[in-house]
């Protein structure tokens, strides 16, 4: 045996990973039912020019990614954006969602979403703290 740093991984080395893990933790605590999740921001040609990513599994909604395009700051869009993923994780049976981050602003707005700060990683990046927020959701 031996171990093997890379920055280079193979498809195939990550999939023997995701397959391992997803074998282990089905058999711990069940299968996840991980299924992605998109709210898309489309410009007037039908381009994505933002939105949400992420998924749910074992009863929580996790968004990995929120990005809103700069001319549409400061008008509830991650708000909007939030409302419609929830009210999806919620059609799906989920209890919570969670999301991190590190911008001032987005802490704010999460916050103003309903989510509470369970978690911080102090100097994530450098002079800032990294927080992680969770919400009860009412699954339908």
């Amino acid at each position: 045996m031996k171990i093997d740093v890379t920055d280079m991984p193979l498809e195939s080395d990550l999939a023997a990973i995701n397959e391992g893990l997803t074998a282990f933790n089905t058999a711990d605590v069940g299968p996840s039912g991980r299924q992605s999740l998109a709210v898309l921001i489309r410009d007037d040609t039908g381009r994505t020019i933002g939105g949400i990513s992420g998924y749910t599994a074992w009863g929580w909604l996790f968004t990995q990614w929120l990005f809103v395009p700069e001319s549409l700051r400061g008008q509830g869009m991650a708000g909007k954006l939030l409302e419609a993923a929830e009210a999806e994780a919620s059609a799906r049976g989920c209890q919570g969602a969670w999301i991190d981050t590190f911008n001032p602003q987005a802490l704010k707005a999460y916050q103003r979403q309903g989510y509470a700060i369970f978690g911080e990683l102090p100097d994530f990046p450098v002079g800032r703290s990294r927080y992680f927020l969770q919400k009860r959701l009412s699954p339908r």
